[in-house]
Parts: structure tokens; C-alpha cells; sequence
């Protein structure tokens, strides 16, 4: 296994980041790591790259046991973490360069990967005259140095506009051909458009670890937007059987989630006769990982 983690629990202070969890990563996977904010994915990331300690269980990354054998595990590492540091002042080889140094690696592997990162037309500046995309990129080429069998990327997207967004997750998803990469993002396309399988923490512990296809099969909810030709008082909802939740998310548009795998169209159309209603649209909502993410974290 590329990481196995077993019963790994951290505290800060009196509140638990992470409550004895454990999971395995095959070679070859990429695997995204999704919760809210606070859930604990950071502190993960941090214990299974060395920069802390867990209070309880055990963890290992390429074989190496994250404490016992900390320098083993930070050469089998590539790590790009949420706020990515840079020397803003330096050259983007000259940067490169230092890194190289620190990994013991040839000089002839910074142009490895900046050919392999897209970096060669931006590679003649300075880091702070970079866009945020290009940044990324630096720091991705940054953890790809020292070939490492394992990336580790937090949130590697963020504050991505479209075009970057796409760019970085098509590279993203040509490394991890022959790496194993476990990634953490709030963008639930990215997921779907990458990884192999998810594993979703809430509140320090794992809620759901399956691929993607398996976990649309796990989740007996259904999602309805319907229009109405006027505003509704929300009380009028609880009139609906297997009801278990809906949001108004535009004037008179709501999204209703039945708790049953029956097609509730039909009854909600009921619903507006009964109540002096018109339905302008009505529409029932596929599964997504979106979906299935807000159910496992309620």
C-alpha cells in the first residue's frame, strides 16, 4: 500500500480533529479527500507528510512509518500544501534550483519538470510576476523534484480561475498515470473528473470511502427543484410524505430532498393543486457527488 492509516486521532486542545480513522491507498490511485471546513483533511495531510504528530494510531506512506522514519517518508513525498510558499523575489529555475538542491537531485530534472508542468513560457520570471495558475504550477513542479511515488496536494486548486482550473486538473490527472495521488478539494467536478474514489470526513471521522459510482448507489435520497407560480410558506412542505428536507433558493423556486428512492414528482404536482399552486417547472435532479457529499456531512 502506497498510505495506510490505522486509528489516527489528533486533538487541539479539547476539540478532536481526528477520532481513529483508518483507510488504505493502493499504488496507482488517485483519491480525493473531501469534508468541511474543520473536518481535519489538513491535519491529515500534515501527519501523513511529517510536519506533525498524531496523538494515537499509526500511519505509514511507501512503507515508512510516518514517525519512526520521518526522512524516508519526506523522499517518497511530493507535497504541495493550501497555502503554497514561495520565494516571491526569485526566478522560477532560480527557485527550482534551491529546491533542487535541498532533494539532492541534477540540475537536468528542474527542466524535466518544467516541461512537465507547462512552465516553459513562464519560466524566464520571477515567481511574483506569476498568475496564481502559474504559481501552482511552480509549486506542483516544486514537489515533483525528487520523482516522488507519492503526491500529497491540499487543496490544489483554489482561487483557480476556469481556464487554471482546468489546466491544473488535467495535470493533476496526467501525473497520477504512474503516481499514487491523494488530494484534497471543495470542487466536486474535480473529483468526479479525476479520481478513482472518494473518501468524505466529517468531523474528524470517515463518513464514506467508496468510488464514485458505488457511492451514487449508497445514497437513498431525491432531490426535486419545482417553480411555483408564487411564494410558498414554507410550513405547507411537511404536508409531503418522505419529506426530508428543502431550500428556497430563488424566489419561488425551491429544492425539495425526499428520504425514498420513489419518483415524488408526481406527488409534489399534488401538492400544488391541493394548495392553489401552479407548478412552472418541475424537475427531478440527478445524483452527484455534490449530493451525496451534503448528505454524508449533515
Amino acid at each position: 500500500m502506497s498510505i495506510e492509516v490505522q486509528n489516527i486521532s489528533k486533538n487541539y486542545g479539547t476539540q478532536k480533529a481526528l477520532d481513529a480513522i483508518s483507510f488504505t491507498v493502493k499504488k496507482g490511485e488517485i483519491v480525493g479527500f473531501l469534508g468541511p471546513n474543520g473536518a481535519g483533511k489538513s491535519t491529515l495531510m500534515k501527519i501523513l507528510t511529517t510536519y506533525i504528530n498524531a496523538d494515537e494510531g499509526q500511519a505509514s506512506v511507501n512503507g515508512h512509518d510516518v514517525k519512526a522514519a520521518q526522512k524516508d517518508v519526506q523522499r517518497s513525498v511530493g507535497y504541495l500544501p493550501e497555502h503554497n510558499p514561495l520565494y516571491l523575489d526569485l526566478y522560477v529555475r532560480e527557485y527550482l534550483a534551491f529546491n533542487a538542491d535541498v532533494y539532492k537531485v541534477g540540475k537536468d530534472r528542474i527542466e524535466e519538470v518544467i516541461a512537465l508542468t507547462g512552465l516553459t513560457p513562464e519560466s524566464h520570471k520571477k515567481i511574483g510576476q506569476l498568475s496564481k495558475g502559474y504559481r501552482q504550477r511552480v509549486g506542483l513542479a516544486t514537489a515533483l523534484l525528487h520523482n516522488p511515488d507519492v503526491l500529497i496536494l491540499d487543496e490544489p486548486t483554489t482561487g483557480l480561475d476556469p481556464n487554471q482550473l482546468v489546466e491544473i486538473r488535467d495535470l493533476i490527472k496526467n501525473i497520477g498515470k504512474d503516481k499514487t495521488v491523494f488530494l484534497s478539494t471543495h470542487i466536486m467536478q474535480e473529483v468526479e473528473a479525476i479520481c478513482d474514489r472518494v473518501i468524505i470526513i466529517n468531523h474528524g471521522k470517515i463518513v464514506a470511502d467508496n468510488n464514485i459510482d458505488n457511492l451514487m448507489t449508497e445514497v437513498t435520497v431525491q432531490t426535486i427543484e419545482v417553480e411555483f407560480d408564487k411564494a410558498v410558506a414554507k410550513e405547507l412542505f411537511s404536508q409531503l410524505t418522505h419529506i426530508k428536507d428543502f431550500t428556497n433558493t430563488t424566489n419561488t423556486i425551491w429544492e425539495l430532498v425526499f428520504a425514498t428512492e420513489e419518483d415524488m414528482r408526481p406527488a409534489v404536482f399534488d401538492f400544488a393543486q391541493a394548495n392553489g399552486l401552479k407548478t412552472l417547472q418541475l424537475n427531478l435532479k440527478n445524483k452527484n457527488l455534490e449530493t451525496i457529499f451534503r448528505e454524508k456531512t449533515k
